[in-house]
């Protein structure tokens, strides 16, 4: 069976520990664009001279009750390819992480005022980022909040429920798993499992069931003949692709063939989808996984969020780039059978669309949080900083 290798994607790739994972080094197979490769660096360097600018006196950024936000810009400040700003910003660095320290739980979770789930994943990237020993404990006892978190609705270890394998933002009125928690999850689990202990009845030791996970994330997926559940469309338009969860999709629903309807796939589902099968080890040739391929490549584009329209933009910019790296893919070719390179057009698109002050926001669409500078800012930067690796 030919796994993925995973990739260290955004500002993973330099902090792991050594021995944590085999990091490779993201080498494009396109010819270089050295002059946009200093483009990108530069606009890295301004968006996060932007976010120092904006911390609050307390350490976070934007809201206290939402650690995720911080944990993503304190992510994109160890990412810094040049290094400067993150010595420059030492302080802010420290500041943030300290802050981030206070919404741990004796649970092991990680947050303020709600969406546990969430919150935690986001944080242990940072957390793990940080490549301090001093946040081992922090990080195992995250993960071990993270796996009890797994969805079992129906009899116990049966996958007899649509929802069980997977993992919602966890919380009052959030309990549904869905595509992005399970992938936020799956990312920090996957990329902390150097910690995880072979010692049999050690605490450590345990780990998510990654096969339950695997049948949420299939289930999520338009494609008859692998997904069990009567909803599954294998129209031309919807197939491959994904849902927010099963039965529900943040793009709503549409007529197909034989007076039925389908519920939609859309872009950042489906690279959400792209990344989990990654991070459950699915075989590359496992036709779920060459599915949603071919719907991201159908569907490709820089001026939408596939399905969604301009909502929840940046997110998806920032689930493309983490993606179509990790699936080691530098050129796709486009139903017309033009070649792109993904990299510098996305590259180019951010850089246009950066405002003068080194901020980032969505424009066109507050859904998502998308009208809040420093989550998109957050967003934009990872991005560049992925990009910039490949480029």
């Amino acid at each position: 069976m030919r796994k993925y290798s995973v990739l260290l994607p955004l500002a993973v790739m330099a902090f792991l520990p050594l021995g944590s994972i085999a990091a490779e080094k993201v080498v494009a197979q396109t010819t270089p664009d050295l002059s946009l490769r200093v483009e990108v660096e530069n606009s890295i360097g301004k968006g996060l001279t932007w976010l120092a600018g904006k911390q609050n006196p307390e350490g976070y950024w934007a809201q206290s009750e939402h650690p995720a936000v911080t944990a993503l810009i304190l992510t994109a400040f160890q990412g810094d390819p040049s290094k400067f700003y993150q010595k420059k910003y030492q302080k802010n660095i420290k500041a943030g992480y300290d802050y981030l320290a206070t919404n741990v739980k004796p649970d092991g979770s990680i947050y303020r005022k709600g969406l546990p789930n969430y919150n935690t994943a986001i944080s242990m990237t940072a957390f793990m980022v940080a490549n301090n020993k001093a946040y081992e404990p922090i990080l195992k006892n995250a993960r071990k909040y993270l796996i009890s978190q797994q969805d079992d609705f129906g009899e116990k270890g049966m996958g007899d429920h649509p929802l069980d394998g997977g993992v919602g933002y966890g919380g009052r009125g959030a309990k549904n798993s869905d595509i992005n928690n399970t992938t936020a999850a799956l990312e920090a689990l996957y990329y902390t499992r150097y910690l995880k202990s072979d010692v049999a009845n050690d605490p450590d030791a345990k780990d998510l069931n990654w096969k339950a996970a695997a049948q949420f994330i299939t289930r999520s997926q338009n494609l008859p003949g692998q997904n069990d559940q009567p909803w599954v469309s294998g129209d031309a338009e919807n197939k491959g692709g994904f849902i927010y969860f099963p039965e529900n999709s943040k793009a709503g629903e549409m007529p197909v063939a034989d007076g039925k309807v389908a519920f939609r796939s859309y872009g950042s589902a489906s690279y959400n989808g792209l990344l989990s099968f990654i991070y459950a080890q699915m075989d590359k040739n496992d036709p779920r996984v060459v599915a949603v391929k071919e719907w991201l490549t159908r569907n490709y584009s820089l001026n939408e969020n596939p399905g969604l329209g301009k909502d929840g933009l940046f997110y998806y910019y920032h689930t493309m780039a983490k993606a179509l790296t990790i699936a080691g893919i530098d050129t796709l070719v486009l139903k017309d059978g033009s070649k792109v390179n993904w990299r510098q057009e996305l590259a180019k698109r951010l850089l246009n669309l950066q405002n003068a002050d080194g901020s980032w926001v969505n424009k066109e669409s507050a859904r998502y949080m998308e009208s809040d500078p420093h989550l998109v800012t957050a967003y934009a930067t990872l991005t560049m900083e992925i990009l910039y690796r490949g480029l």
